[in-house]
Protein backbone atom coordinates (compact mmCIF):
# COMPACT_ATOMS: atom_id res chain seq x y z
CA UNK A 1 0.00 0.00 0.00
CA UNK A 2 1.27 3.47 -0.87
CA UNK A 3 1.61 6.20 1.74
CA UNK A 4 -0.22 9.46 1.09
CA UNK A 5 -0.29 12.78 2.89
CA UNK A 6 -3.74 14.39 2.90
CA UNK A 7 -4.95 17.60 4.48
CA UNK A 8 -7.33 17.34 7.44
CA UNK A 9 -8.89 20.65 8.46
CA UNK A 10 -10.52 21.40 11.81
CA UNK A 11 -13.39 23.85 11.97
CA UNK A 12 -15.60 25.25 14.71
CA UNK A 13 -19.20 24.48 13.74
CA UNK A 14 -18.84 25.21 10.01
CA UNK A 15 -17.16 22.11 8.51
CA UNK A 16 -20.29 21.33 6.47
CA UNK A 17 -20.34 24.85 5.01
CA UNK A 18 -16.60 24.83 4.27
CA UNK A 19 -16.56 21.40 2.68
CA UNK A 20 -19.66 22.14 0.61
CA UNK A 21 -17.88 25.30 -0.57
CA UNK A 22 -14.72 23.35 -1.50
CA UNK A 23 -16.91 20.79 -3.28
CA UNK A 24 -18.42 23.59 -5.38
CA UNK A 25 -14.90 24.66 -6.39
CA UNK A 26 -13.09 21.35 -6.88
CA UNK A 27 -15.97 18.99 -7.71
CA UNK A 28 -15.58 15.31 -6.92
CA UNK A 29 -17.25 13.15 -4.31
CA UNK A 30 -18.15 14.69 -0.94
CA UNK A 31 -19.03 12.46 2.01
CA UNK A 32 -20.23 13.94 5.29
CA UNK A 33 -20.70 11.98 8.52
CA UNK A 34 -22.26 13.54 11.60
CA UNK A 35 -21.38 12.71 15.19
CA UNK A 36 -24.81 11.17 15.69
CA UNK A 37 -24.25 8.83 12.73
CA UNK A 38 -21.63 7.07 14.86
CA UNK A 39 -23.27 7.64 18.26
CA UNK A 40 -20.21 9.74 19.10
CA UNK A 41 -21.73 12.96 20.43
CA UNK A 42 -21.53 13.52 24.14
CA UNK A 43 -23.91 16.47 23.86
CA UNK A 44 -27.16 16.27 21.84
CA UNK A 45 -26.42 19.81 20.64
CA UNK A 46 -23.48 18.39 18.73
CA UNK A 47 -25.37 15.58 16.97
CA UNK A 48 -25.42 17.31 13.59
CA UNK A 49 -21.84 18.57 13.69
CA UNK A 50 -19.50 16.94 11.21
CA UNK A 51 -17.37 14.17 12.67
CA UNK A 52 -15.71 13.34 9.36
CA UNK A 53 -15.89 14.95 5.94
CA UNK A 54 -14.00 13.75 2.92
CA UNK A 55 -13.79 15.41 -0.47
CA UNK A 56 -12.09 13.30 -3.12
CA UNK A 57 -11.84 14.86 -6.57
CA UNK A 58 -10.31 11.77 -8.12
CA UNK A 59 -7.74 14.14 -9.65
CA UNK A 60 -5.23 14.34 -6.83
CA UNK A 61 -7.09 16.55 -4.36
CA UNK A 62 -8.32 14.91 -1.18
CA UNK A 63 -9.46 17.11 1.70
CA UNK A 64 -10.75 15.85 5.02
CA UNK A 65 -12.33 17.90 7.81
CA UNK A 66 -14.28 17.85 11.05
CA UNK A 67 -16.02 20.15 13.50
CA UNK A 68 -14.17 20.41 16.79
CA UNK A 69 -16.44 19.21 19.63
CA UNK A 70 -17.21 21.79 22.33
CA UNK A 71 -15.33 19.75 24.94
CA UNK A 72 -12.10 20.14 22.92
CA UNK A 73 -10.07 23.32 22.53
CA UNK A 74 -10.42 24.75 19.03
CA UNK A 75 -7.38 26.41 17.49
CA UNK A 76 -7.98 28.57 14.39
CA UNK A 77 -5.88 27.57 11.37
CA UNK A 78 -2.30 28.84 11.55
CA UNK A 79 1.16 27.82 10.50
CA UNK A 80 0.31 25.95 7.29
CA UNK A 81 -0.70 26.59 3.69
CA UNK A 82 -2.36 24.26 1.19
CA UNK A 83 -0.61 24.33 -2.20
CA UNK A 84 -2.30 23.68 -5.53
CA UNK A 85 0.36 22.94 -8.16
CA UNK A 86 -0.13 22.02 -11.80
CA UNK A 87 -0.06 23.07 -15.42
CA UNK A 88 -3.75 23.62 -16.20
CA UNK A 89 -3.74 27.41 -16.15
CA UNK A 90 -7.48 27.86 -16.70
CA UNK A 91 -8.41 25.42 -13.90
CA UNK A 92 -5.89 26.75 -11.38
CA UNK A 93 -6.78 30.40 -12.04
CA UNK A 94 -10.43 29.48 -11.49
CA UNK A 95 -9.54 27.74 -8.20
CA UNK A 96 -7.61 30.83 -7.06
CA UNK A 97 -10.43 33.22 -8.01
CA UNK A 98 -13.04 31.13 -6.20
CA UNK A 99 -10.92 30.48 -3.09
CA UNK A 100 -10.08 34.17 -2.72
CA UNK A 101 -13.72 35.28 -3.10
CA UNK A 102 -14.85 36.39 0.36
CA UNK A 103 -11.31 35.97 1.67
CA UNK A 104 -8.11 37.95 1.24
CA UNK A 105 -5.43 37.91 -1.44
CA UNK A 106 -1.95 38.31 0.02
CA UNK A 107 -0.21 37.92 -3.37
CA UNK A 108 -2.16 38.23 -6.62
CA UNK A 109 -1.48 35.67 -9.33
CA UNK A 110 1.53 36.80 -11.33
CA UNK A 111 4.84 35.67 -12.78
CA UNK A 112 7.26 34.40 -10.16
CA UNK A 113 11.06 34.48 -10.12
CA UNK A 114 11.05 30.75 -10.92
CA UNK A 115 8.94 31.26 -14.06
CA UNK A 116 5.62 29.93 -12.80
CA UNK A 117 2.44 31.90 -12.25
CA UNK A 118 2.04 32.11 -8.48
CA UNK A 119 -0.41 33.61 -5.98
CA UNK A 120 -1.47 33.31 -2.34
CA UNK A 121 -4.79 33.85 -0.61
CA UNK A 122 -6.71 33.03 2.54
CA UNK A 123 -10.26 31.83 1.97
CA UNK A 124 -13.38 32.87 3.86
CA UNK A 125 -12.83 30.01 6.34
CA UNK A 126 -9.32 31.11 7.29
CA UNK A 127 -7.48 28.47 5.25
CA UNK A 128 -4.32 29.68 3.46
CA UNK A 129 -3.73 28.61 -0.13
CA UNK A 130 -0.88 28.91 -2.65
CA UNK A 131 -1.44 28.35 -6.35
CA UNK A 132 1.57 27.55 -8.55
CA UNK A 133 0.88 27.22 -12.28
CA UNK A 134 3.36 25.84 -14.75
CA UNK A 135 6.25 25.07 -12.43
CA UNK A 136 7.97 21.72 -12.78
CA UNK A 137 5.97 19.06 -10.93
CA UNK A 138 7.61 17.13 -8.12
Amino acid sequence: MDTHLNAHLNFKDNARQAMTYYHSIFGGDLRLSRYKDFHASQDPGEDDKIMHAELDTGKGILLMAADTPDRMDYQPPAGFTLALVGSDEKELKSFFDQLSRGGTVSMPLGKSQWGATFGMCTDQFGISWMVNIGAPER
